[in-house]
């Protein structure tokens, strides 16, 4: 397992050093130059070349990179052009939100899919499964922020259950409003995330189900349920936990989009008027924050899986050797 995990840290951190490489390279390759950010339409070439000296875009790419690495390497996501704030503690305040938001939808969307992925596949000839089965479609076939419109149209405007959007200003001071305020975002990518999932389930309790291992267990007295918690559940877990990982890293970039549709102050507004701003460091920022964050949790599921299933250690990939 050691030598595993020498060489599965070994690939995060080249992966994570090529994200690096790509985010600075895509945003340089975009138009304008980032000195935009602070001038007028009507600035003058002297007030130009002042402001490209201020955010150092008049240097050569090679030593903006550089600088730009040095400053990750000690924590520092550089400064917002446009506001002088410290980007590092602009995405601190805004995972606060996004962060929580994130986790409950996943939360919710696993607890729901593991049994009806289960139920599905034990009854796919019957009339549970068919009900399964349509849901799936619905969800794999709806667009997550129609749903979230739809959302706040139906039960935040016209039923007026929850709030349609916004967040409290108090943010967490004020808990309860601040747990209602997510519900409704929340059930949205749950409910998107929860049928990518259970098809996932589904699948990979089929593949068990079928197994040879599971009818010498039911010969030898054992019913269907009590072969599937004995036997079955470790080896439905490995292929239902690399999925997951794939649904949480979607459910946090998810997040970010149906932040803007509920008016919800997290990573995704901060983006959104980062791009409008031509504000490079907050953009590199919001990037580098999210990339990191999906190389973890690729990471640790890797991880889990091996722990799960040894046959799988002497692989990176996921396949057996």
């Amino acid at each position: 397992m050691l030598s595993y995990l020498i060489r599965r840290s070994a690939l995060l951190v080249g992966t994570g050093a090529a994200g690096l490489i790509l985010i600075f390279v895509l945003l340089r390759l975009l138009p304008g130059d980032p000195a935009n950010a602070l001038l007028s339409a009507t600035a003058t070439p002297a007030q130009i070349a002042a402001a490209r000296a201020q955010v150092g875009s008049d240097q050569p790419v090679l030593t903006q990179f550089t600088n730009w690495v040095g400053g990750l390497a000690h924590g520092d996501l550089g400064t917002s052009f446009p506001s002088g704030r410290d980007v590092a503690s602009e995405i601190s305040s805004r995972l606060t939100v996004t962060l929580p938001l994130t986790l409950i939808a996943f939360t919710f969307a696993l607890a729901a899919a593991i049994p009806l992925g289960y139920a599905a596949a034990r009854w796919r000839k019957g009339t549970i499964g068919a009900a399964i089965s349509a849901f799936l479609q619905i969800g794999i076939a709806i667009p997550v922020f129609w749903i979230a419109m739809m959302g706040a149209l139906v039960f935040g405007v016209h039923l007026k259950w929850v709030p349609a959007s916004g967040f409290p200003p108090e943010g967490w001071n004020s808990p309860l409003l601040a747990w209602t305020a997510l519900i409704l975002p929340a059930a949205t990518i749950a409910f998107v995330s929860c049928a990518s999932l259970t098809r996932y389930t589904r699948a990979a309790t089929l593949d068990v189900l079928q197994a040879d291992y599971l009818a010498q267990a039911r010969a030898l007295g054992q019913s269907k349920t009590q072969a599937m918690l004995t036997h079955g559940i470790r080896n439905a877990c490995v292929p239902v936990i690399s999925v997951a990982s794939i649904e949480l890293a979607t459910t946090f970039i998810g997040a970010v989009v149906v932040e803007q549709v509920f008016a919800l102050p997290g990573l995704g507004s901060m983006l959104t008027l980062a791009i409008t701003q031509h504000d490079f460091p907050s953009i590199q920022g919001v990037l580098v924050v999210s990339t990191a964050l999906v190389l973890l949790i690729g990471f640790a599921a890797d991880v889990l899986q091996r722990l799960i299933d040894p046959r799988l250690r002497n692989s990176l990939s996921g396949g057996y050797q």
